[in-house]
Order: structure tokens, then sequence, then C-alpha cells
């Protein structure tokens, strides 16, 4: 049975959309505060956190981005915010997804499902994939990434774009078959939010992320995985 945590300072939403998740069978716990819900994500397991990004101790953003140092488990955001800016820098500290304040709680638990669903995906290739004489590696046992010996942190969709990229060096993928590998069919977001992902990513494995050597641009069309495998 997969635990979700809450996380929101007003009561009566967390309790409309815990009473909404135990229905469907999910177990549930409850975080008002940022600190609360570091604290539990580092010391209960949790296999996905609703996040609220307007808590009385600090930004919903703060707390994604503290979550992320410790653990890639995947994260909803429950914002009134709904500028693009908002939900790029949300991306870009490691949201999974987003769902917009009002919002039907059957509309969150769909969300939940799908993220689930695409977190639980098993991708199929070699236990160990090398490249650029080990700068780069992908453990797809521990689903670790490793660059110059040392892990990298990746979010859930980040690593996925990794692997499904790494899967298939040279092959050009356009964003919407992108999304239907890493997101999956039901996502209903913009194709652009794949770009934020390669941004990410880039950051965290290329020793020049304005000139990547594994994941690059192919213009008019999308990405393709660059890595020389040894």
């Amino acid at each position: 049975m997969k635990t979700i945590l809450v996380v929101d300072d007003e009561a009566k939403i967390r309790d409309v959309v815990v009473s909404y998740l135990n229905k469907e069978g999910f177990q549930t716990k409850e975080a008002e505060t940022g600190s609360d819900a570091i604290r539990i994500v580092q010391n209960h397991v949790v296999d996905l956190v609703i996040l609220d990004l307007m808590l009385p101790d600090m930004e919903g953003e703060q707390v994604c981005q503290s979550i992320r140092q410790i653990h890639s488990v995947p994260i909803l955001m429950l914002t009134a915010k709904v500028s693009e800016n908002n939900r790029i820098k949300g991306l870009s500290v490691g949201a999974d997804d987003y769902v917009t304040k009002p919002f039907d709680p059957r509309e969150v638990v769909a969300r939940v499902r799908a993220i689930l669903r695409r977190s639980d995906a098993q991708l199929l290739l070699a236990d160990r994939l090398s490249f650029n004489e080990g700068h780069l590696v992908i453990d797809s046992l521990k689903q670790h990434v490793y660059c110059d010996g040392l892990l990298v942190s990746l979010t859930p969709n980040e690593y996925k774009l990794l692997l499904a990229l790494a899967k298939y060096p040279q092959r050009h993928f356009t964003r919407e078959e992108l999304v239907e590998r890493v997101l999956g069919y039901d996502f209903e977001g913009d194709a652009r939010t794949i770009d934020q992902h390669v941004k990410n990513i880039r950051h965290k494995i290329e020793r020049d992320a304005k000139s990547p050597a594994y994941i690059v641009t192919v213009y008019g069309t999308g990405y393709r995985f660059a890595g020389g495998t040894i």
C-alpha cells in the first residue's frame, strides 16, 4: 500500500485530500509546515508528496528543494499561483506535476495515480551503462546515476528522461515522444516541460551545461543522446 504525505497548512484541505486518498486505498501522513514535511520524509517511508506552495514557515519551492537533497520521492504541488514562471520554478527545483487551487479532489487522486504509475514503471536495459570513459554511469537496478564516481541526485522524471534517451544513443526524439515515454500518455501539460527537465539534467551531469556532451538539442525536433559507450 502506497503512503502519500499531504502537506498543507489548511486543515480543511488536508482533510478533504486525505479522505479521498484513503477511500482509494492509499495510506496517508499529514504535515502543516515545511519543516514537518522534511522531517517526515527523512524518517518515514513515503511514496509521494502532495505539497502546497504557500506554507507558514517556508516557501513550497524551498521545501521541495530540501526534499530533493535527501530523497527522489515524486512531488505533486498544490498552488494558487498559476503563472508560467512559477510552474517553471517549481519544476526546476524538482516538482513532478502541478494542480492549481481550487481543485477537484478526484483530479488530485488521478494525478497521484498517474505519477505513481510512471514512477513504478520498470525500464528494461543492461544493468549498468557507462559513457565517455566512465564519466557518466547509469545503474538501472539501483536507479542511480554517477558522474566521475559521485552519485547525482535526479528526480524520478529526470532519471526516466535520461534513461529513455541513453537506451537509444543518437536516435532523435521529439518532445512529444519523450512526454509519452517519461510522463505518460495521460500527461496534459505542455510538451515544453521536457525542455526544463533537460536543462536540469544538463546542470547535473554535464561538465559544461552550455556545450552538452550527452543530451544534445536537435533543432526543430527535440533531443538525442550523444554519449559514447565503453
